[in-house]
């Protein structure tokens, strides 16, 4: 079988051939899923919100205008929906006082970062990464875990690339912060 663009695709659903759609829903279920649940947390809500997440791109394909990548627009359904559901339930997360974050190096952040060679390490850098917003959550994972561009975050979260370049330094903070305590605990 024959693999077929993106674009191709929503062309054909665009002309009226809605079974091309399936192709799509094949091609970004996983990810769109895995996405809305690191962001929301949970198996049954991220299962739930991922439909409504297709649902919405099924019913608006008609407004994608290739502004874009494919990817990048349902990417940015996907993270609006997330963060949408977030905001309806009041989480409390940890916060981190300003200092904190100030008295951090670039260099110790990139040192730390850098050290995600055992399981552990990894473990530790994910349960780190559980204790940001949502917002933020989503915007990391999105730039290194689906390797966006920072174009095209601009494009998912509807910031300025100047603005997402500054919560990826903040939010990397934040994490070497939360990453410093856990290993302080052990």
């Amino acid at each position: 079988m024959e693999l077929y663009t993106d674009l191709y695709y929503v062309k054909r659903i665009q002309e009226g051939d809605v079974n091309c759609f399936a192709c799509l829903l094949d091609r970004y279920s996983r990810q769109v899923h895995s996405l809305i649940l690191k962001v929301v947390g949970s198996r049954e809500d991220a299962e739930e919100l991922a439909q409504d997440v297709f649902m919405k791109v099924y019913k608006n394909i008609s407004s994608f205008r290739e502004n874009s990548s494919f990817s990048t627009w349902i990417y940015r359904i996907a993270y609006n929906t997330a963060i949408s559901a977030t905001r309806k339930r009041k989480v409390e997360y940890l916060a981190i006082e300003e200092t904190q974050i100030s008295n951090v190096s670039e260099e110790e952040v990139a040192g730390m970062m850098g050290q995600t060679d055992t399981s552990a390490q990894v473990e530790r850098l994910e349960k780190a990464i559980e204790l940001l917003p949502p917002d933020e959550r989503g915007i990391i994972l999105l730039y290194y875990m689906q390797e966006k561009t920072v174009e095209d975050l601009v494009h998912i979260t509807g910031l300025t690339a100047s603005n997402i370049k500054i919560k990826l330094f903040r939010i990397r903070k934040k994490l070497f912060v939360f990453l410093k305590e856990m290993e302080e605990k052990e």
